[in-house]
């Protein structure tokens, strides 16, 4: 239990402790970016590592929400789990997320609902140390008003329930779901980069089952929202695919990260 704020577990590891050099580095990251969102997108596909290596590939997921600074009041986070294997989908009993930039309320009716219908259960263990959400809670502090989120590890479980629960909480423009996930892991640059060409082009045609276990470590989530948005007949936008070799890395182990919207 956390009491009623999960405090950051990876802040002066994966992003600056700080929070004027992180606002400085998240501010960085958007306003780089150059690209340009045609409307505010339903969902989107982020990276989750550290900040110098796929904080530009966030920066381009995130500029699109901008536009959306005063509409967007809900946010639902998928994560894989890094540290804790469980079978499911955990919540967190808290009431906060916090980063060095604040506090974010969770949206305990959501959960509640979730709990109650038995997609999801409550499992502290699997948000302590976790990564996943926490890195993209800067992004979302730093382009949104008022929020919430709903932050959910995603353990051992079949793609199709993740859509059901998505489906549960799809609302409308109110709402942002949030899938976070790197890519392939530890190959060479080419071998990384024919790899996550594969898997970006699986995501652009909706095609869940074409995406391997060794080639996104959110691969559950992406499926799940693949599974509804092909469903819901969205359409998919690639934003950005490059690896931790372009980034700040060497290029003999890399780590490969997309960005895409949803619409």
């Amino acid at each position: 239990m956390f009491g009623n704020t999960r405090p950051p577990a990876v802040a002066g590891m994966f992003y600056p402790q700080d929070p004027q050099e992180l606002q400085l580095a998240v501010s960085h990251y958007l306003n780089t970016s150059t690209i340009q969102a045609e409307a505010v997108p339903k969902a989107i596909i982020a990276p989750h590592a550290g900040y110098i290596y796929s904080g530009p590939i966030a920066g381009n997921a995130y500029k699109s929400i901008e536009a959306a600074r005063d509409k967007i009041s809900k946010v639902i986070l998928l994560g894989p789990a890094h540290r804790v294997p469980f079978l499911g989908i955990a919540a967190s009993s808290a009431d906060y997320f916090a980063t060095p930039l604040g506090k974010i309320p969770i949206d305990k009716q959501i959960i509640e609902q979730l709990l109650n219908c038995g997609s999801i259960s409550l499992l502290d263990q699997a948000h302590e140390s976790e990564h996943s959400l926490e890195v993209q809670l800067p992004f979302l502090q730093q382009l949104l008003n008022n929020f919430s989120i709903v932050p959910l590890v995603v353990g051992n479980t079949d793609p199709q329930n993740i859509s059901l629960l998505l489906e549960l909480v799809w609302g409308g423009p109110e709402t942002l779901i949030v899938i976070s996930s790197d890519l392939s892991h530890y190959l060479n640059y080419a071998e990384c980069q024919t790899i996550d060409e594969q898997t970006a082009s699986a995501i652009e045609h909706l095609q869940p089952e074409s995406i391997g276990f060794d080639q996104a470590c959110g691969r559950l989530p992406i499926n799940g929202l693949l599974i509804l948005a092909k469903k819901k007949g969205l359409r998919v936008e690639r934003v950005d695919l490059r690896n931790s070799g372009d980034t700040a890395g060497p290029k003999d182990q890399v780590v490969g990260y997309g960005a895409f919207w949803f619409y």
